[in-house]
This record gives structure tokens, C-alpha cells and sequence, in this order.
């Protein structure tokens, strides 16, 4: 910084480039340079000639002018005093404008310096992001995990199982927030931790193992590549990019739940979730009938509970209940205007949470603000839709397609699941290519009917094969048998546009709806005929009650204040 000196103060600092900032240079009585302003700088000059006494000093054979001099002099002193103050009042505001702006940097470097990051991906991931609207805005989707491990003192002691300490993590809770592109509703949809799902091939960084592609239970995916893989896994099964992962172990909810002050939640009946003799484990939940906050770990015991509350899908429901609250209470708090809060939740949430790497403290905030915009009737949650498991119908499910479908699509194309509109007219619907001649698309049909305990109908593949041919499909030829729940026809990812078109001809020939037409990991256009379509040449109409994803989903609205969980009776007292 440059230096000028005051009578009666000595060397003092000026803020450099003053002017520049947009203060007045004349506050600190020295030009720009940083040296005395010359008296023809500063308005004065001498007498004419050059010579004498500088203006406004007297002389004693002039009494009034003498005066008129003591007078000037005052007014200069008390000039030179305002000009002083206006000086150190401009060098204060410098320092505290300079000293706010550094402490924010460095506290948001510090909160960003604080996240346990991760891989986004796998290796597995190959979905699209959705193209922006008319506003050029795209929908935001964010899957949140909840983690069993039990790797540290913490969690051990909140989770007991100090004998798995050092084994692969499960993802118990997986739910996917998926935010609208303009930000008017938000959806999450959980799915079971005992879900059946196909696996795409996995790469642990942190291991550097690979794992192969396989067909197991979804909660198995975090420890086959941490949580890149479940994102991964849930990019294969729904079809929709996910931008972002956040996770959170048992020790991370108890302080996330502190810091946010808890939840309000409601039990019907008396509930007490203990070991039995037919059901090892526990929550350690224990509520009596009615309305309760819950804070620390008895929130954490709440997420867990799952015998007392049914199974896993009363779960899910239980957890949503609670995710409503949270946000119900920040926002009738104002909890997203207050810049304490906001920090003492920040610490917080950035110590408790492993998230993407792509996530940083900003990304964070900018979620949290436009949670809050959302009104609260326009949030829902709820449980993917499902079947029991063919493999293991009393321990596992797996998604009904016909829902879980429609249910993915809804997501994929943005559409509110509380059907209600923003007032915008649905954009066009873009052209893409037309599909080639029907006699030109080679075509395979697979027998996919034996699903669900029943055995394949016999013949089916060469059945509908003739079909095919018989509305134009010369070269359609059977294929290998792969069980499938619902009927699609798959056309290779790397195909595009053009693929999807001429796997759309194919759908609109047999009568299949437009959901069913999917991009797969195939070599060609491949017709699943699946368990739905046992009999007959065109795909049977549905009843649109079946396909419905919202029916029997366990939705919870944002909104409802009233909601209570029903207490499965051997864990009531």
C-alpha cells in the first residue's frame, strides 16, 4: 500500500486503488500517487507575484484579515480532522469487507475440505441425462443411501455387530429424490433392500477389484464397488441418469437428526421392536401410542424399525414419514433463512455424509433452497412397486415390471406423480428417425414366459414369430429362452434413435405399448415375450388398473400431518 503522512499522526496507510473501488481519493488529502497534494492540487495558490504569505494567513497591520485568517485556519483544522475520520472510516470498512470476504472463503474451503467424497460411478453407468425444457432447466435426481457399516467405534455401538466390523457394507435404505426441472415438485421413490435386481459389472477403486455382472440382492451392491454401484445398479434397473449420490452410515443420522432437531412421528399402538424367539434383531424402538419427536438415536431406531412396522416396505413407509417431518419442520422453522442454523447443520451434515465427487459444499446449499421452494402438498414419496421373488418368495421381491415401469418412465420423462399440472403445456414430442422396412430388421423372439412358478408355454417363441412375418417381418427367427415378468422388445443402447424407431415398429405391429420399447445390452432387436403374453398373436389389452404405479405404492404426501404407522401385533404392549 502506498503512505501518506498527517500532521500530529505520523506515516499512515491508505487502501490502494481507492478510486477504483469506488471511494473518493480526496478523503486522504494526497493525490493519487500517494504524495501531499501541491496547493494548486488542493483549490490554493499564493499571492500575486508568487511571493508572501499564503492566503488566508493576516497581518497584524490588517486586523480583519487577520481574523478572517484565524477563522480559515479553524475551519481547515476541523477540515483536516473530518477528512481524517471519512479516511479511517473508508480503511475500517476495507478491513472488515476484506476480513468477512476472506473468513466466508475460508470457511467454505473448510466445509468442502471436510467431505468424504467418492467415485459417482462404478463403471456401470450408461443412462442419458434428460435434455432441458423450454427454459433450458433439467431435472435433478440425487440417490440417498443408508449404510449398515459397522467400521467404526460409533456405529458398532449404535448397530451392535462388532463380529462384522470388517465385512462389505450393505445399502439397507436406497431411495432416489428426483426434483423437477422447474423445481415445482419433487418425488422419492425407495427401493427394497431385499429387491432382486440384475447387477451391471462393478469397479472398487478402493479395492481395485471388478466385480462381474450379476443377478442378486439390491443391498449387496455397496459392497461390490461402494456406492457408485448402487447408483449403477439403479441406472440399469430405471433408466434415469442420476446426477449425484449422498450416504450416511448410523453414526451420520443420529447427528444429522440432532442438528435438524428431530422429526414428528405417530405410532397407532403401543410399540416396543425387540429380539423374539422367531425374529433376531431389533430396533430398540419403544414409543406408546401417538405423536412423538424424535431426535439423536431413537430417530436412528425409528429408520431402522422393520419387524414392528411389518416388513421393509413398512419401513420405507416409516422413513418417508420421517424425510416429510424434516423438511415440514425446517421450513416452518425458517430454518433456510437463518444463517446460524444453516452453518451449525452444514458442520454437521459435511462430517456425517460421504457423498459424489462432483458434490461440493455450494451444490449442497443450492438443494437445500430449492427444497424449500417446493410447497409441501407437491412432495411424495413412496415404495417402488412389487412382486414377491420367484427364487425366494418369503425373503425376497422383485419390481413388477408392469408398474415399476411405468413408474420409471413417469421419472425419466418428468412427470409429477401427483398428477397435477404447472400449467405448461407438454412440450412436442421431437422426431426422431423413421423406422426402417419392416422386411429389412432382423429380429429375435425370446420365450420368456416361464416367470412366476409357471412353466414357459411351450412353442411360444415360433408362435409369435409367424406372427411377425405375417405383418411384414420376413427375418424374424427365434431365440433362447430368458424368463421375463412383462414383455419388451430391446434394441442395442449404441443404435440410438434409429433403434429405438425400429423397435417401435416392432411394439406398434404386435400391440405392445410404448413403454415396453427399451434400450438394452443386446446384439440386435430382441422380442421378449414374457409371462404376460402366454397366448395369442397380439400383445393382450391391459386393464390400467395393473399397470398403475401409484396403486398400493405406500405414498405418503408431504402435506399429510396425520399419518401413523400401524404396529405389527407381536411388537405391541
Amino acid at each position: 500500500m502506498g503512505k501518506n503522512s498527517v500532521r500530529g499522526e505520523g506515516t499512515q496507510g491508505r487502501v490502494e486503488h481507492a478510486g477504483e473501488l469506488g471511494w473518493d481519493e480526496s478523503l486522504y488529502g494526497d493525490d493519487a500517487s500517494g504524495g501531499p497534494k501541491s496547493p494548486k492540487d488542493s483549490g490554493s495558490s499564493g499571492p500575486p507575484g508568487g511571493s508572501g504569505a499564503a492566503e488566508g494567513t493576516g497581518t497584524p497591520e490588517d486586523p480583519a484579515a487577520a481574523g478572517r485568517g484565524h477563522r480559515r485556519s479553524g475551519r481547515r483544522k476541523r477540515g483536516k480532522r473530518k477528512y481524517r475520520i471519512l479516511r479511517w472510516t473508508a480503511i475500517t470498512l476495507a478491513v472488515l469487507i476484506l476480513g468477512t470476504a476472506t473468513a466466508g472463503y475460508l470457511y467454505y474451503q473448510h466445509l468442502n475440505n471436510s467431505i468424504r467424497k467418492g467415485d459417482r460411478s462404478a463403471g456401470g453407468s450408461d443412462a442419458k441425462k434428460s435434455a432441458p425444457n423450454a427454459d433450458g432447466q433439467t431435472p435433478l435426481n440425487i440417490l440417498l443411501v443408508g449404510s449398515d457399516s459397522r467400521a467404526s467405534d460409533d456405529n458398532v455401538k449404535l448397530g451392535g455387530g462388532k463380529d462384522i466390523r470388517d465385512g462389505d457394507a450393505h445399502a439397507d435404505v436406497q431411495m432416489l429424490l428426483h426434483v423437477s426441472a422447474d423445481r415445482k415438485n419433487a418425488s422419492v421413490v425407495s427401493i427394497p433392500r431385499d429387491t432382486r435386481v440384475d447387477m451391471p459389472q462393478c469397479k472398487d477403486t478402493e479395492k481395485n477389484k471388478t466385480y462381474p455382472a450379476t443377478n442378486a440382492i439390491i443391498n449387496e451392491a455397496l459392497g461390490r464397488g461402494g456406492a457408485g454401484c448402487v447408483l449403477d445398479t439403479w441406472e440399469k434397473l430405471t433408466g434415469i441418469y442420476i446426477d449425484h449420490w449422498m450416504m450416511v452410515d448410523f453414526a451420520g443420522v443420529v447427528a444429522i437428526s440432532d442438528a435438524v432437531g428431530g422429526a414428528d412421528v405417530c405410532v397407532k399402538q403401543n410399540i416396543d421392536d425387540h429380539s423374539t424367539k422367531l425374529q433376531k434383531g431389533g430396533s430398540g424402538l419403544h414409543l406408546t401410542a401417538g405423536n412423538h419427536t424424535v431426535k439423536g438415536e431413537q430417530a436412528l431406531q425409528w429408520l431402522r424399525t422393520r419387524h414392528a412396522f411389518g416388513s421393509d416396505i413398512g419401513r420405507s413407509q416409516a422413513q418417508h414419514m420421517y424425510m416429510n417431518s424434516v423438511i415440514r419442520n425446517l421450513k416452518d422453522q425458517d430454518a433456510f433463512t437463518d444463517t446460524g442454523r444453516l452453518m451449525g447443520i452444514a458442520e454437521t451434515a459435511v462430517k456425517a455424509l460421504k457423498v459424489s465427487s462432483e458434490l461440493n459444499v455450494k451444490k449442497l446449499f443450492d438443494l437445500g433452497m430449492e427444497l424449500k421452494d417446493i410447497p409441501m402438498d407437491r412432495i411424495n414419496m413412496l415404495t417402488m412397486p412389487r412382486l414377491p421373488d420367484p427364487k425366494d418368495p418369503d425373503a425376497h421381491v422383485v419390481p413388477d415390471s408392469a408398474k415399476a415401469d411405468a413408474l420409471w418412465a413417469m421419472l425419466r420423462d418428468d412427470k409429477p406423480l401427483d398428477g397435477k399440472s404447472d400449467g405448461k403445456p407438454a412440450a412436442p414430442p421431437s422426431k426422431g428417425p423413421a423406422a426402417a422396412a419392416p422386411d429389412s430388421l432382423a429380429v429375435s423372439v425370446v420365450n420368456g414366459t416361464g416367470t412366476g412358478g409357471r412353466v414357459a408355454a411351450k412353442g411360444r417363441a415360433t408362435e409369435v414369430v409367424t406372427a411377425l412375418k405375417a405383418k411384414g417381418f420376413k427375418k424374424a427367427e427365434t431365440g433362447s429362452s430368458n424368463p421375463a415378468s412383462t414383455s419388451e422388445v430391446d434394441y442395442p443402447k449404441a443404435a440410438g434413435e434409429q433403434g429405438k424407431a425400429d423397435a417401435g415398429s416392432i411394439a406398434t405391429a404386435l400391440g405392445l405399448p410404448a413403454s415396453a420399447v427399451k434400450a438394452a445390452d443386446v446384439k440386435g432387436l430382441t422380442l421378449v415375450v414374457g409371462g404376460d403374453w402366454r397366448t395369442g398373436d397380439s400383445y393382450p389389452k391391459q386393464d390400467p388398473r395393473t399397470s398403475d404405479p401409484l396403486k398400493d405404492a405406500e405414498t405418503v404426501n408431504g402435506a399429510d400431518k396425520g399419518a401413523c404407522m400401524e404396529v405389527y401385533a407381536p411388537y405391541r404392549f
